[in-house]
Formats: C-alpha cells, sequence, structure tokens
C-alpha cells in the first residue's frame, strides 16, 4: 500500500495534479463567489436605499428652507443615519452612476471601513444632493421609510393609488394601501396597527422558505382605517462561503478516494508489466504479463506477450536451425575428408582426378546448403524488404517451364494459367515459392505434375499437383518444417535439405497469403494449394 505513495508514483504524479486543478478551481470559485456577493449586495443596497432616501429626498425638497436643518436633525435620528445637502459631490462619477442620479436614483459607494456605506441622492427639481453614511438599511430605516410615504401621500387625497404608481419604478417591491381588515397580522400586530404603532414582520418570501422577507405595515393618518402595506421585500443573503468550503473538502475527499482506486489499478497493471519485463531481462522467456483489460494497459500487455512469444519462436527456431546445419554440414565435410584422404593415397592420377571431381560435387552440395540457409534465414526476419509491383504471371510460368524442361527430368509438366493474369508482387520471391513447388513435385512424381494458375476475385490460386506417392494428412503441417523429411519416399535419396518449403512458407506469409497441403483428386499424389491476394497491402503484423 506505502509503494503508491513513493516519491515518483504515478497516483503522486497525477493526483498531485489533480489537486493543483481543484485547488486553483476552488481558489477562482471562491473569488467568483467573492465577487458575486460584492455585486449582489451593491444592487440590493442601491434597490433598499432607492427606496428610502428617494422619498427622503422629496420631503426634503417640500421643507420650507429655513426649516430643512431642523427636519434634517430629526429624519437622521429617524433613520439612524447623519444626513447633510450638498450643493455638489465630491466625487467623479462614472457613466453608470451620473445615468442614476439623472434618473433619480441613488449613488452608492463603500466607505472602506467595515459595512459602511456612502449614499447620495438628488432632490427633485433642486441643484442639490442628500449625502449620508449608514452602515446598512434594517427595520428602523424601514420604519422612517414608512413614516416617509405616508406624509407624502397625505399630499394627494384621493389619489393615493395614482401616487404609489408613480412611487413604484424607486422602490422596487409591493406598496398598497388596504383596508385594516385586510391585513393578515396575528392578534398582537392588529392591536398595535390599532394603536397607530408601524408594524415590521419578518417571514419567508415563498413557500419554499430559502429566502427571508420582512413587510412594513403603517397605519395613515390621512385615510382612518387604511394601511400602507409596503413589501414583502427579500432581506439580503449573501452566498454562504460556508457551504463552498464544504463542497471543496468533500470534491477534494472524493477526488482523492477515486483517484487512488483507478490510479492504483492502473500501477497494480504497470507493476505487473514490469515484473514480467524483469523475467524477460533475466532470460525467462515463459514469462507472460497477466492484466485482464481492455485500456491501453492490457493492450500493451498483450503486444508485450506477442512479442515475447515472437522472439521465443525466433530463439527457437535459431536453434533448432543451428542443430539442423550443423547436422546436414557433417555428411558433405565427412565425404570432402574422406575424399581427400583417398585423393592422397591413390597412386593413379585417373582415379585422383575422379576424386576431385566428387569433392567439387560436395563443395557445389556445400554452396546450395549456404545458399538455402541463408535465404531461410533472411526470410525469418520481422519485416523483409518486400516491393510489391506488377508482375505478367504468365511470363513467369512460361519461364519456369522452361527451367524445369532445361532439367531432362522424366516427369512431364503441364501448365494452365489464365490469359494476361497480372498481379502485384515481387518477382524473385514468386520465382522461388513456385520453382520450389514445382521442383518438389517432380522430384517426387512418377509421370505427371500439373500447375494450375488461376485469378479468384481478389485473389490468385495456384495448385501444383503430382502422381507420386502424396503426403500422409498426419504429416501435412510438418512440410513446412526446416530440415524436415518424411519418411517412405520422401528420404535422403531424393534430394534436398529440407528447406525448401520452409522458404515456401515464410514467403507465402510476407505475401499475406496461405498454403496448404492436400491430396489430388486427378492425379492421386499430394496437391500444394496456395492463395494470396492479387493486390497485398504491405503491412503484415510483424509478430506473427
Amino acid at each position: 500500500m506505502l509503494r503508491v505513495f513513493r516519491p515518483k508514483s504515478i497516483f503522486v504524479g497525477i493526483y498531485g495534479g489533480i489537486l493543483v486543478v481543484v485547488v486553483a478551481v476552488s481558489l477562482i470559485a471562491y473569488l467568483t463567489m467573492h465577487w458575486a456577493n460584492k455585486q449582489r449586495a451593491q444592487e440590493y443596497t442601491e434597490q433598499m436605499s432607492t427606496a428610502v432616501f428617494h422619498i427622503t429626498a422629496i420631503a426634503v425638497a417640500r421643507q420650507q428652507v429655513d426649516q430643512r436643518a431642523l427636519w434634517l436633525q430629526d429624519a437622521s435620528l429617524l433613520l439612524d443615519a447623519p444626513m447633510r445637502l450638498l450643493s455638489a459631490l465630491p466625487i467623479e462619477l462614472s457613466n453608470h452612476e451620473q445615468t442614476r442620479l439623472a434618473q433619480g436614483y441613488t449613488v452608492v459607494r463603500s466607505s472602506g471601513k467595515g459595512s459602511d456605506v456612502y449614499i447620495r441622492v438628488p432632490l427633485p427639481g433642486k441643484p442639490s444632493y442628500l449625502a449620508t453614511r449608514i452602515a446598512g438599511i434594517g427595520e428602523q430605516q424601514a420604519r422612517a421609510a414608512a413614516n416617509f410615504y405616508l406624509e407624502d401621500l397625505a399630499n394627494y387625497p384621493d389619489q393615493e393609488a395614482l401616487r404609489l404608481k408613480t412611487l413604484a419604478p424607486f422602490v422596487g417591491f409591493p406598496m398598497a394601501l388596504v383596508p385594516l381588515k385586510q391585513v393578515r397580522l396575528d392578534r398582537d400586530q392588529r392591536l398595535r396597527l390599532e394603536q397607530d404603532e408601524i408594524v415590521v414582520s419578518f417571514g419567508e418570501l415563498s413557500s419554499s422558505g430559502e429566502r427571508s422577507a420582512m413587510s412594513v405595515f403603517a397605519p395613515s393618518q390621512s385615510s382612518p382605517g387604511q394601511v400602507l402595506v409596503l413589501g414583502p421585500f427579500s432581506l439580503f443573503d449573501p452566498l454562504p462561503f460556508q457551504g463552498l468550503v464544504l463542497a471543496i473538502v468533500l470534491a477534494l475527499l472524493f477526488i482523492t478516494l477515486g483517484s487512488y482506486w483507478v490510479i492504483h489499478n492502473f500501477e497494480v497493471k504497470l507493476l505487473a508489466l514490469s515484473s514480467t519485463v524483469q523475467r524477460l531481462r533475466e532470460g525467462d522467456l515463459m514469462a507472460r504479463a497477466t492484466v485482464d483489460s481492455v485500456d491501453e494497459i492490457g493492450r500493451l500487455a498483450e503486444t508485450l506477450n506477442h512479442m515475447t512469444s515472437h522472439i521465443k519462436r525466433l530463439l527457437d527456431s535459431q536453434r533448432e536451425l543451428t542443430q539442423a546445419v550443423s547436422h546436414e554440414l557433417r555428411t558433405p565435410l565427412a565425404r570432402l575428408r574422406f575424399g581427400m584422404e583417398m585423393m592422397a593415397g591413390s597412386p593413379d592420377e585417373e582415379d585422383r582426378f575422379r576424386q576431385l571431381d566428387l569433392l567439387d560435387e560436395d563443395i557445389d552440395q556445400l554452396n546450395q546448403l549456404i545458399d538455402e540457409i541463408l535465404t531461410y534465414a533472411n526470410l525469418q526476419q520481422s519485416r523483409p524488404q518486400l516491393d510489391f509491383e506488377a508482375l505478367d504471371m504468365n511470363a513467369l510460368l512460361e519461364r519456369i517451364a522452361r527451367e524445369t524442361q532445361a532439367l531432362g527430368k522424366p516427369a512431364k509438366l503441364t501448365v494452365v494459367i489464365d490469359d494476361g493474369l497480372v498481379i502485384q508482387s515481387v518477382e524473385r520471391y514468386a520465382h522461388r515459392v513456385i520453382q520450389n513447388l514445382v521442383g518438389n513435385a517432380l522430384r517426387y512424381a512418377d509421370h505427371d505434375v500439373r500447375v494450375t494458375l488461376r485469378r479468384d476475385g481478389d485473389s490468385v490460386e495456384l495448385w501444383v499437383e503430382d502422381d507420386g506417392p502424396g503426403i500422409p494428412e498426419a504429416q501435412r503441417e510438418r512440410v513446412f518444417e526446416p530440415f524436415t523429411r518424411l519418411d517412405d519416399s520422401r528420404t535422403r535419396s531424393t534430394g534436398g535439405y529440407g528447406l525448401g518449403l520452409s522458404i515456401v512458407s515464410r514467403i507465402v506469409h510476407w505475401f499475406e497469403g496461405t498454403i496448404r497441403v492436400e491430396a489430388s483428386r486427378q492425379l492421386g499424389g499430394a496437391r500444394f494449394v496456395m492463395r494470396w491476394p492479387v493486390k497485398p497491402s504491405g503491412r503484415h503484423n510483424a509478430l506473427t
């Protein structure tokens, strides 16, 4: 378990990156929430201050000039906010603030000390501004505003509803004069209304109870039996930072657990791969990665296993080839040694020349064997150079027929081929395949050998048949193994080294084709059937 947390662990690297991202996102979320709360607080303060101080500015403008100072003093006590009149604002206004003042709304700016704000509002029809500093809009300010609205409505007898409609844009919440009997309050609150007290009621803005609200009920002095109802209007509720912190902590916890589970699984798979590679490095070619998954690591493990199997096959083939080559070389070398001893001890010159000819034949045999071995070894490479080009198969088979007739074999060769058959192939390898198959058939045929080459859709099919003894079904797969000679008639007496069909098998593999051995129905001997595409893709799997 502790290995997961080692300094260069994939878990530490990936989770460290995730942690950095989460912290960065959390910081951004915190700053965004702080900015959002600040903007919401600014908008809420602007709205509520306009609702309170616009009507206050109207009341100030309605006072006589010599009475304004005294009225402001009393109003300041009611609002718990010191107010004064300014002929000009001592601040530079933004375009937004200028627009708000021009429309009669308040301008709110932070004082920079705690939660206090500066509020400025224009006096209607006057070149003056009402300025104050206040910690917030609360119950006391709401009561004072209700008094100012009642005083204003007293100036519009029988037109209260129209006046309230005129003031509505500066309020932002419902206002109405309603009969006392329609007001929904408890017994104590109704009793206080009947005693001409202003009642402030708190409740919920909606049935969900998510936002608190406040309503103000003020009995009208100019319209007995009527109550001015302000609200309900919501109280400012900042977005909770505690919730953000809790969400961040929980997110980090779940990310940690999830990342550990996911990345630990990856590490287990990587450790399995590492263990397998370590065993391979120590020479254990039977080691295989046991990763049961379909992800990238699973595919990597599968590729590693295929590669290991391929390397083992190559090494086994090399070992078998070395043993077989040693065995095959031993006979001609023994004959060479024997011939040289005979030639050295023979007094007859004619006999020495005859022994020399035999030595020359053994040397030719060694050259042929070496050539076969080099060809087979070259085709055992993972990626031989195969440059496919257009090849006229009619001309190729005519050439092979001429070369076969020149050998003077007793068996008759018959060639059947589609006219004008041209495919994409490599001439020297195609020649080697057909020549080896034909030569193998001639070696074991009694009288007849037949070669058939025809096109079948996008593929080419080649049949090479003979009327010889055939190949037993149990041994048909072995004929493609290197240095393999079968019993009965297919022995050393027929010649060859057992590499010809192995070479054919490798060439067919790189031609992306198949080859098999079966019994010839027409001639009775063996029939080799080779099938390969007319246009090979050239992208054969190197590990096959």
